[in-house]
């Protein structure tokens, strides 16, 4: 399945929501969605895998101070490690 990336926006905070492969095709979309200047909280529940572009895209969101939520314990340790 490719990523699907779905946003919500309300007046102070932003959602965006990730489901299935994330790769480097995406990237550029998920980066724009995160773009907008308003408190970013990426949920990942519904997100099963990530290419190194996608967990660098991931980690380059988290450091500019979006929140990630409900990622698995496999992308949880590939976004903590060091290496993808």
């Amino acid at each position: 399945m490719d990523c699907w990336i779905g946003v919500t926006t309300n007046a102070q905070h932003r959602v965006v929501r990730l489901a299935g492969r994330l790769t480097a095709a995406q990237v550029p979309e998920l980066l724009a969605a995160c773009a907008e200047g308003q408190s970013v909280e990426l949920d990942l529940a519904e997100m099963v895998s990530a290419d190194v572009a996608g967990i660098e895209a991931l980690r380059h969101v988290r450091v500019r101070g979006a929140t990630l939520v409900g990622a698995s314990g496999y992308i949880q340790l590939k976004l903590d490690s060091g290496a993808s």
